[in-house]
C-alpha cells in the first residue's frame, strides 16, 4: 500500500467536501494501492495534527469532527479530547507546520492542500517546495501573486498540481499541458470561467433586467453573500491569470484588462449590499438591456468571458455569435474554447460545471493521486 501523507490548509466549504471525499473512497482507494494519510488539518487560527506524523495520521472519526465544528462556523482550537492528536494556537502554528514539512518532505514526501482562499499561505508554500514536498491548489492567490511567487510555486513542475483553481474539476489545466508538451503551440483562448456570470448573461439574454436575475442568482446561492465579488470581474481575471502565465506570459493582475458590471461609486467602500441591490444595480437595467438588443441584431449574444491572445489579456461582456460554443451556453456551466495548430479552425471545447463544493473537492483529490508516484 502506497501511504501518501498530507496536510490540508483551509477548512471552508471545499476543505470539509475533499476530507468526506477522502474518507468515503478508502475502500476504493485501497483497491488501487494507495492510502491518503491526513496527518494535519489547519485553518486561519489554529492547527490539528497526529501526534506521531511519521507513523499516526487523524483517523477517519476525526476528520469527521474536524468538519462538524468548521460547519459551524467555529476554529478548530474548539476541538476536544482527540486521543491521539494534538491542538496548536495561531501563534505556534506555522512553525510546526514547517516543522512537519522539514521531517518528512524529503523522507517519505508531504502533500501541502490549500483549499483556503487567503494569501497568507503563499509564504508557506513558498518554502515547503524547496523541501522536497508537493503542492494542490484549489486556492488561486499563490499562482496569482507577484512572478516571483509564482516562479518559486512552479519550479518544481512535477510536485505541483492545480487543476481546481481555474474550472473545478473540468480537465482544463491537464489538457493545456498536454498539448504545450506536445509542441501543439495555443495562440488563443476565450471561456465563459464564472458560473454566476454564465447565469446572469444568458438569462439577461431572455429579455430579464439585470438586476432581478442578480438577486434571482443570490436567493440560489449561486453568488457570493456581497453579489459584487461575482461581478467585478476579479475571480475570472485570476483564472485568467492562471492561464495566461502557464501559456509563458509574464504578467501580473494589473496588466489584465478587468471589465466590472458596476462602477466604482456603487463599489462597497461606498454603498451597503442591501443599498446595491435595492436602488444602485436597478439604475444598471437599461444600458445592460442596450448592449443585449444591439448584439441580437447583430445576430449575436453577450457573454462574459476571459480572452486570451498574443500579448491581450482581458475579461469583460464580449459579443459572440450565437451558434458558437460559448454562445449556446446555458446556466451556469463553464466553457473553454482552446485554439492551437491543430485545433484551428475548429476549437478545443471543454464544458461542465465549474462550481460547487463538491465538484471542486473532487478536482482536488484526483490532483492529490495524480502525484502519487512521487512517493515512496
Amino acid at each position: 500500500m502506497k501511504n501518501i501523507p498530507l496536510l490540508l490548509m483551509g477548512c471552508g466549504g471545499v476543505g470539509r467536501q475533499l476530507l468526506q471525499h477522502i474518507v468515503s473512497c478508502r475502500s476504493l482507494h485501497a483497491q488501487q494501492g494507495v492510502h491518503l494519510r491526513v496527518i494535519g488539518v489547519c485553518d486561519s487560527k489554529s492547527l490539528v495534527f497526529a501526534s506521531d506524523v511519521i507513523t499516526r495520521e487523524l483517523n477517519d472519526q476525526t476528520l469527521y469532527e474536524v468538519c462538524r465544528v468548521k460547519s459551524n462556523g467555529s476554529s478548530l482550537s474548539a476541538l476536544g479530547d482527540l486521543g491521539e492528536c494534538i491542538v496548536y494556537g495561531n501563534s505556534e502554528s506555522k512553525r510546526k507546520v514547517m516543522d512537519i514539512a522539514a521531517l518528512l518532505g524529503k523522507a517519505t514526501g508531504l502533500a501541502f492542500v490549500d483549499c483556503s482562499a487567503s494569501s497568507e499561505t503563499i509564504g508557506v508554500l513558498n518554502q515547503v517546495v524547496d523541501m522536497g514536498c508537493c503542492v494542490v491548489l484549489a486556492n488561486k492567490k499563490p499562482l496569482t501573486s507577484i512572478m516571483e511567487d509564482y516562479d518559486k510555486l512552479v519550479s518544481y513542475p512535477r510536485h505541483i498540481r492545480h487543476e481546481s483553481t481555474v474550472g473545478a474539476g473540468l480537465p482544463v489545466i491537464a489538457s493545456l499541458n498536454r498539448l504545450l508538451s506536445s509542441g501543439d503551440p495555443v495562440h488563443r483562448i476565450i471561456g465563459s470561467l464564472s458560473g454566476t456570470l454564465g447565469y446572469v448573461m444568458s438569462e439577461v439574454e431572455d429579455g430579464k433586467p439585470l438586476s432581478e436575475v442578480v438577486k434571482a442568482a443570490k436567493n440560489l446561492g449561486f453568488t457570493e453573500p456581497d453579489p459584487r465579488d461575482d461581478l467585478s470581474g476579479m475571480d475570472v481575471a485570476r483564472k485568467a491569470l492562471i492561464l495566461a502565465r502557464l501559456l509563458g506570459r509574464r504578467i501580473n493582475l494589473d496588466n489584465i484588462k478587468i471589465e466590472s458590471l458596476y462602477p466604482d461609486e456603487m463599489g462597497p467602500d461606498a454603498m451597503s449590499v442591501e443599498e446595491f441591490l435595492a436602488s444602485g444595480i436597478v439604475s444598471l437595467d437599461n444600458d445592460v438591456q442596450e448592449r443585449v438588443k444591439k448584439a441580437l441584431l447583430n445576430g449575436n449574444v453577450l457573454r462574459y468571458v476571459c480572452v486570451i491572445e498574443g500579448s491581450r489579456c482581458e475579461v469583460g461582456i464580449q459579443e459572440l455569435p450565437k451558434d458558437s460554443p460559448l454562445g449556446r451556453l446555458r446556466g451556469s456551466d463553464n466553457v473553454l474554447e482552446i485554439y492551437s495548430r491543430c485545433y484551428n479552425k475548429q476549437p478545443l471545447v471543454i464544458q461542465g460545471a465549474g462550481a460547487g463544493n463538491d465538484t471542486t473537492a473532487a478536482g482536488v483529490l484526483a490532483d492529490i493521486l495524480d502525484i502519487q508516484d512521487l512517493f515512496p
